[in-house]
């Protein structure tokens, strides 16, 4: 998992420069001590007011490096998983009225992008103007999928690879992220992380076997 964590940190980081180039600054006055003395001088602070968008869980580890590029930026998570390769909402912390001027989503992987359309679906009803998709991976499938669904929001990609299985999973890709983040065990029912007992059933019968 250390390995993982830094190379995601390190790619986040250069994609998040590249994608965080489209904010805009506007001057402000500055007084900077000079011995005994202040010069009043100028200096430049960003436009908008910036939310950072990890898609649980994975995203999680995208959120620092961007915290690197936007410190006084919000986090809002939003968690989901998959079930038949449908996107089912487990958890929320969008505040009830939105005051940012633009929402960066960060998630390493875009696949059936069926997750991302939803979120950022989710977004749009939250009433941000403008959103940004910031993601390590994607599917030329899930990719082409997104942009049809959401053609007005930016997207911000370190690479795209062709083949996208039937299980929604991406060749070559990088594997689960989360799992590859946090170092747990791979579990394909995704619905289990949400009931212990059914992954304890599910886990008894591996180890049976």
């Amino acid at each position: 998992p250390a390995a993982f964590r830094t190379v995601l940190r390190d790619i986040t980081f250069h994609l998040g420069y590249e994608a965080t180039a489209t904010l805009t600054t506007r001057k402000v006055a500055l007084s900077v001590p000079a011995g005994h003395d202040h010069i009043e001088c100028t200096g430049k602070v960003l436009n908008q007011r910036v939310a950072l968008i990890p898609i649980l869980r994975s995203g999680l580890g995208m959120i620092d490096p961007m915290l690197e590029l936007v410190p006084k930026a919000e986090v809002h998570h939003i968690g989901i998983y998959r079930q038949n390769l449908m996107p089912v909402q487990y958890y929320n912390r969008l505040p009830k009225k939105c005051q940012s001027d633009v929402a960066f989503v960060v998630d390493p992987l875009i696949a059936t992008a069926r997750t991302l359309i939803s979120v950022v679906g989710m977004l749009k009803k939250w009433g941000v103007p403008k959103i940004h998709v910031v993601s390590v991976i994607a599917s030329e499938p899930g990719l082409e999928a997104f942009l049809k669904a959401h053609p007005d929001v930016f997207v911000t990609v370190g690479h795209v690879d062709d083949e996208l299985r039937d299980d929604g999973t991406i060749l070559p890709g990088l594997g689960d992220a989360g799992d590859r983040l946090f170092g747990t065990q791979q579990i394909d029912d995704d619905e289990a992380l949400l009931h212990p007992s059914k992954r304890k059933r599910a886990e008894s019968t591996d180890a049976s076997m």
